[in-house]
Parts: structure tokens; sequence; C-alpha cells
């Protein structure tokens, strides 16, 4: 496999890890907690949600061949907490999440040094994923974050739980040594909780 086959599926596996992440904080509070804000200056989980999808159809839309920023994108709309329902919550989510990987599953390895435009500024496609590699999980971690303020019960951790690094380092470190992306395990970790 190519380094840049590798960068692509790499890239792939951390996305669908950190749309995974978003979700399974998602399923852990009820549903109007979505839209709690704790004061004007703050988001909720809802409109954060929006905006991350609003992103995901202007960057990934015509990928190689428009600017990121396309001129239907209506950036400021995204931050109005108008959404009425989970189901709305979740079908702007998967939306953008559905525009995201139909343009990274369309990508040739050849592709990913072509320049593409994000407000008129140039980078190649690796510099565009990588940015976008680095905005989404800032809004997942926010997600998370919330979530795990509003959940009125235990919080099912996401990822190592408190007072079991050791447990977690011992399990690793007794396997033999292997090539593989981290997200191979955490995947099906998440996948296995409840």
């Amino acid at each position: 496999m190519s380094a840049d086959t590798s960068y692509l599926e790499s890239v792939k596996k951390q996305f669908l890890y950190y749309k995974a992440l978003g979700e399974k904080a998602i399923e852990q509070i009820q549903p109007e907690q979505l839209f709690v804000t704790v004061n004007e200056d703050t988001n909720s989980i809802a409109t954060i949600i929006k905006h991350i999808s609003g992103n995901m159809l202007s960057r990934w839309t015509d990928f190689l061949t428009a600017d990121g920023e396309k001129d239907w994108r209506n950036r400021d709309a995204e931050f109005e907490n108008d959404l009425q329902s989970k189901e709305e919550v979740l079908e702007i989510w998967n939306k953008g999440w559905n525009c995201l990987f139909d343009a990274l599953n369309s990508l040739q390895p050849n592709q990913l040094s072509d320049i593409i435009y994000i407000r008129n500024e140039g980078h190649t496609v690796i510099e565009a994923i990588n940015r976008q590699l680095a905005h989404y999980p800032y809004h997942i971690g926010q997600i998370v974050f919330y979530a795990k303020q509003l959940k009125n019960s235990e919080w099912n951790s996401l990822s190592i739980p408190r007072n079991k690094s050791g447990n977690y380092n011992a399990e690793k470190f007794a396997k033999e040594k292997e090539i593989k992306n981290f997200t191979d395990d955490e995947l099906k970790r998440l996948s296995d909780k409840k």
C-alpha cells in the first residue's frame, strides 16, 4: 500500500471514529438536552451539529472543483437554535457526514497534491483534509464535554475510564506488536458500548 493510499485510509478511519464518538455522546442524553444552552454565548449540541453539518456540506460538495466556502452557505444561520427534534438533528448530522465520506471515497491517491480553495486560499487536498480533521474533532469534543455535563446519571466513558489507565495499558502491552490504526480498536470498543 502506498503512503498516499495509507493516508486516505487513515483519515477515513479517524473521521469515522470521531463521528462514532459524537453519536455515543448524543445517545447518552435525553432528546431535549440537545437543545440546552447555558447562556447567550454558548451553543447547544444541536447548534454545534448544525454548524458541523453546514461546514461539511460546504467544504465537501464539489470538493475538487469549487471553493470550499460555497455562496449558498449561510454560516451565521448555522448558529440559530431552530431545530425541533432529535430526528432533525440526526438527519442534519448524517447529511454532513455522508457528504464528507462520499467526497473522501471518490478521491484517488494521485489527487492529494492537487490544489483546492477555501475562501480563495489555496490548499493541497491533504492540507484541506487535515484542516477539517482538526476542525470537526474540536467540535466533537465540545459535544462530548457538554453531553457529559448534561447527563443526569452515570456517564458511560467514551475513552479510557478514570482510574483504568493501568488496566488499559496492561491489556495493550500484553499483545504482540502490530501495525494498525488506533481507530480499529477504538471503533470496536465504541460499538460494543450500549
